[in-house]
């Protein structure tokens, strides 16, 4: 496991585009446009190119077909920010701030992110990319933890965790729905506001010669489960055969994948397709509470068993990454901000825990399994216990912990991929060394501050006033 970071500092140096030889608004810039396509708990076996048979995804099968799909691909947690947060730096979460969700109730948030964290958008302006998020953010909910102010040229989307409507964007109250820092009430379907947010940017970049990033972050299928009508009475017409949660979940997903369709024909249209690099990920697994595919794996969203962590991947970069390979290298989402950077030109002189994939993308030799990853989730709440819990891996050993009262476990993932026969941990050298990684990552990310200033200083008054 490789640390080069610590106490929740990243340096960088700022390097202007005159440096580098990329003269913005010229005609120099020589990196793609980028394309990356979040979706929200959509679980490892939801896409019909991952083997589900009651739904059908036509388009998300186009981008893993047309290029390259991983198989041994894996979420940094098992929830959302801290997932988000390793996607956008390069980092293990716990180590840039975020070791747990970020919530509005600041007795139940779990993280703030590091304000010396350099965020991928901003590396990449340094090589003249233009930058925009649309969709979910999840990594602060004020300044200085903002989209705008984290590198982001343009903002169009939601701030907060979870929309209790796809309808109405609100969450506990609040309207989180932003252009940049105004608040905005559009009207209809979250995931076709973004869809329609990201077609609108991507006709303005036509006119560009500059690469874009371009972070389409969906809601769905995060619950609500709350797909179109049109949807739901499509599929309940079709798959009478399975329940009716999961007819649910499988008409937001089809609609989600219908979105994506709309994205890739205007790149068509376009012909930015040509020189776009696209990655289509989840940020977690499924939920299971609402009839989410994992595939053959045990368990789901929240659990640190593979179900937890898996992911669906795959990129698509035409004439550049060779059509129809599958690749079962272990691929995490922080790997991504390496792998973005390199495919961007962008030289990452920050101390980062990810690994570029891009000689993978290359049809290039690479062997990134001999590494020891670690996954985590901080939490709040009785069934919790206020706890941190963890997973470790090396190679096909892993030990994992999913609740503070429960036992280590161990697993030999070759032997029992299910994870369904704990071994004995008992004088185990593999078991020895994985759980003095883990003692020397918790050692390390317990030093990162993860509450902002602000709330120290509340949680401090409230315990001097007992």
């Amino acid at each position: 496991m490789m640390y080069k970071y610590f106490k929740g500092i990243l340096i960088g140096t700022a390097v202007s585009c005159a440096v580098t030889g990329l003269v913005k608004g010229g005609n120099t810039s020589q990196g793609p446009n980028i394309l990356l396509i979040l979706a929200d708990d959509l679980g490892y076996g939801d896409l019909s190119c991952q083997g589900a048979t009651d739904l059908k995804t036509p388009n998300i099968d186009q981008i893993f077909k047309g290029g390259i799909r991983f198989t041994n691909s894996y979420a940094n947690s098992t929830v959302s920010s801290p997932s988000r947060a390793a996607l956008m730096t390069g980092c293990y979460p716990d180590l840039v701030g975020v070791p747990g969700v970020i919530r509005t109730d600041e007795n139940d948030s779990w993280g703030f992110l590091s304000p010396n964290a350099k965020l991928l958008p901003e590396e990449l302006k340094k090589v003249c990319y233009h930058t925009a998020l649309v969709g979910k953010w999840h990594l602060g909910l004020e300044a200085p933890n903002l989209p705008n102010l984290k590198g982001f040229d343009e903002f169009y989307g939601f701030l907060g965790d979870m929309m209790e409507d796809y309808y109405t964007h609100i969450r506990e109250q609040n309207n989180y729905m932003r252009i940049n820092n105004q608040i905005v009430d559009p009207k209809g379907h979250a995931t076709e506001i973004f869809t329609n947010w990201a077609l609108e940017y991507l006709q303005r970049q036509e006119k560009e010669k500059d690469p874009f990033f371009l972070y389409l972050a969906y809601n769905a299928p995060h619950d609500p489960i709350q797909p179109p009508q049109e949807w739901l009475n499509k599929v309940k017409a079709r798959e009478t055969h399975i329940t009716d949660k999961r007819v649910r979940l499988v008409a937001l997903i089809e609609h989600l994948d219908d979105q994506v369709g709309r994205i890739l024909k205007q790149l068509e249209k376009s012909g930015q397709i040509i020189n776009t690099l696209i990655i289509f990920v989840s940020d977690n697994g499924g939920n299971l509470n609402f009839a989410a595919n994992n595939g053959p794996y045990r368990g789901g969203k929240g659990d640190l068993y593979e179900g937890g962590l898996r992911i669906p991947a795959g990129m698509m970069w035409k004439k550049k990454i060779k059509p129809g390979q599958v690749s079962d290298n272990l691929m995490l989402l922080m790997d991504l901000f390496p792998t973005i950077c390199e495919v961007a030109g962008c030289t990452v002189d920050l101390p980062i825990d990810g690994i570029s994939l891009l000689p993978t993308l290359q049809g290039k030799p690479q062997s990134t399994n001999n590494r020891t990853v670690c996954f985590m989730r901080r939490e709040g709440g009785m069934q919790y216990g206020g706890s941190i819990y963890y997973s470790v891996r090396y190679k096909n050993y892993k030990i994992l912990q999913n609740t503070p009262w429960e036992e280590m476990q161990f697993f030999n993932l070759e032997a029992d991929p299910f994870e369904k026969n704990p071994l004995s941990k008992n004088g185990v050298p593999e078991y020895q060394k994985l759980f003095s990684q883990l003692t020397k990552h918790v050692s390390i990310s317990g030093a990162v501050p993860w509450k902002s200033p602000a709330q120290v200083k509340k949680l401090k008054i409230t315990t001097n006033s007992q």
